[in-house]
């Protein structure tokens, strides 16, 4: 049973009063921080007057079995970062905010090699081949060795970094907090190229990860509009509005695209912060459909034929990659501030504020089954490599998971 949830996403109008007022480059970070304050409040959490779905009690109809359980140092403890797991060429990496970085073996969980620094890890890991990549709450971008953890280099860039930094063809493709994205040469760091966009007065704090396609590079932004870039030289190949601000409030008009877009098949989908999710096609961003009912700020996943959507309540969609008609709903955990949704084999995985890991059924979005992996939240979009789930929670616990078949 489908609803509108326009209601869920009003806030309160001393909020925007207060918003409206903030003016300048110090402003707009003051902007983020309440947003992403006023975002906790209004979609989960202790002091939301909606309070998190408590879980319920069900017949489990999967086992799942724990392969390792390790951790990361601090994580990244309290803050709002963009700090996950990559799964690379055997192995599983990952950092905390205090300048930790390691790598750990993909099967067991045994460190390969960890490397301590000064930096303020704010976004990573990105991983090519050869190089691990890290940006900075000091506007710093770091390159390590992938085989032995050793660092490469050093490059400044212009604000914080808090999308994943990405590594393609020689290239380090870095979004920052003031809407550049600025391409870096691999081997050394040199600036090849930058773009610049301006950002919003008033946005949601962080920026969604650009993805590489065919030879474009594609990344969302706080205005509504999705583009591509050509990978070789930065120029703008083409630009899309995707989410239209309304209402008569600052907050109101917020259409941030703050969720990584997804590509398969020639097109892109892609979800606003309050303007449903829609789907362009890479080679020229023509529009092929938009739903509006469903919007987030969490993530997308999918799997041949359908799209998975955590919305901004916390419930979780399936629509069709063909229309982006909604075929299922999962309202049971809402407002538990899940993760992006991942789906593989049949199933739907997704983590929540209390550290549990749920996986769904990719038919018809029941619950199966699910663990109890830490007391933190989990934010960051579960990894599945080989059927095995691996999850990187706030408080640096990192750790895999396997259905056990009978």
């Amino acid at each position: 049973m489908l609803k509108n949830h326009a209601s869920d996403k009003v806030f309160p109008f001393l909020l925007g009063l207060l918003l409206s007022f903030l003016q300048g480059c110090a402003a707009v970070d003051a902007g983020k921080e309440l947003m992403s304050g006023a975002t906790s409040y209004f979609l989960g959490g202790e002091d939301n007057t909606e309070p998190p779905a408590v879980l319920l009690e069900y017949e489990p109809e999967i086992e799942i079995e724990r392969l390792w359980r390790e951790t990361t140092g601090d994580g990244a403890e309290e803050q709002f970062l963009k700090l996950v797991l990559s799964v690379s060429y055997g192995k599983v990496l990952s950092a905390d905010h205090n300048g930790l970085i390691l790598a750990r073996n993909v099967e067991s969980g045994d460190i390969v090699w960890e490397t301590e620094t000064d930096f303020a890890f704010s976004a990573g890991p990105g991983s090519g081949i050869e190089t691990v990549i890290m940006g900075t709450s000091d506007a710093e971008v770091i390159a390590f060795d992938i085989d032995s953890g050793e660092q490469k280099w050093a490059s400044q860039v212009s604000s914080e970094v808090l999308a994943v930094p990405l590594v393609a063809k020689g290239k380090v493709i870095v979004r920052t907090i003031d809407g550049k994205v600025v391409a870096l040469d691999e081997k050394d760091g040199a600036q090849l190229w930058e773009f610049e966009r301006n950002v919003p007065a008033l946005s949601i704090r962080g920026t969604s990860s650009p993805i590489i396609v065919e030879d474009n590079v594609i990344a969302g932004y706080a205005n509504g509009k999705i583009l591509a870039l050509r990978l070789s030289d930065g120029k703008n190949i083409w630009e899309t509005s995707i989410a239209i601000p309304s209402g008569r409030s600052e907050v109101e008009r917020l259409v941030d695209l703050d969720v990584d877009p997804v590509e398969t098949d020639g097109v892109i989908y892609i979800s606003s912060y309050q303007s449903g999710t829609s789907a362009v096609l890479e080679i020229d961003g023509d529009v092929l459909w938009r739903n509006e009912d469903v919007s987030s700020y969490s993530g997308i996943g999918y799997d041949w034929r359908y799209l998975y959507v955590t919305d901004s309540s916390s419930e979780v969609w399936q629509l069709d990659q063909r229309n982006g008609a909604a075929l299922w709903k999962q309202d049971e955990l809402r407002f538990r501030k899940l993760t992006a949704p991942v789906a593989y084999d049949g199933y739907v995985v997704v983590g929540d504020l209390e550290g549990y890991v749920h996986w769904l059924s990719a038919s018809d979005g029941r619950q199966l089954g699910r663990i109890h992996v830490t007391e933190a939240a989990i934010e960051a979009k579960p990894v599945v490599v080989d059927n095995t789930v691996f999850i990187y929670a706030k408080d640096g616990t990192l750790a895999a998971y396997k259905i056990k078949r009978k």
